[in-house]
């Protein structure tokens, strides 16, 4: 069988540093050998260009030349990115994922249909949320201090149920950090893609106060 392996990382900076490059490429070594791929890309995808991957472009058509396996080291976030969903199905490249091998055509089809979804319901509770604060911002009664202690309270129980922010956390607490410094962790959930409980990359400054709270 002849691999063609495909890596990608969400920012130029993660890019250069080479973290989320290499663990993908020790996962796919880890899964087939070396001597098995044919090729190797790499796409830095930053956020002006996620829907557009003229790298995983390339690797595609190369499957297509040479009848080879398109290899990813991670499919359960690759598969919630509409782009690349659509480009893997319009090839017809038969594909592998180190991190769910049993994964075929419908299983991405339902990852992304369920992404879709989440995407949708967050954009109706925003715009639901700024339409109720709309709403009050004439009522002199929030203006009291019970309803500013109100809406403290509220502030701070929206920030310990963020979805965000309790992802992370769990992240976080299955990590073997030891070694690791502050920015190689913040790096390392933004290769993961996960995000601050405002939707934000993380710093090192942010995994502080994130390690405090485990």
């Amino acid at each position: 069988m002849k691999y063609v392996a495909y890596y990608r990382v969400s920012t130029k900076k993660q890019g250069e540093s080479g973290l989320g490059l290499k663990a993908q490429r020790e996962a796919v070594s880890r899964f087939i050998s070396p001597d098995s791929i044919f090729q190797e890309f790499e796409e830095i995808e930053t956020g002006t260009n996620k829907k557009h991957r003229p790298i995983l472009k390339e690797a595609l058509e190369l499957c297509k030349k040479e009848n080879a396996v398109l290899i990813i080291a991670k499919l359960d976030r690759l598969a919630r990115n509409v782009a690349f969903v659509s480009s893997l199905m319009d090839s017809g490249v038969k594909f592998k994922a180190v991190d769910m091998p049993e994964a075929n055509e419908l299983t991405i089809h339902i990852m992304s249909a369920i992404a879709q979804h989440e995407a949708k319901v967050i954009s109706t509770r925003i715009k639901d949320a700024l339409a109720q604060s709309d709403k009050k911002l004439g009522n002199p009664d929030n203006l009291t201090l019970e309803a500013k202690k109100k809406g403290l309270n509220k502030i701070l129980e929206q920030r310990k149920n963020n979805p965000n922010k309790k992802r992370a956390l769990a992240f976080l607490k299955s990590m073997d950090r030891e070694g690791m410094t502050l920015r190689d962790i913040a790096e390392t959930l933004n290769i993961n893609e996960f995000k601050t409980a405002r939707g934000r990359e993380f710093t090192a400054t942010q995994v502080s106060r994130l390690l405090k709270e485990i």
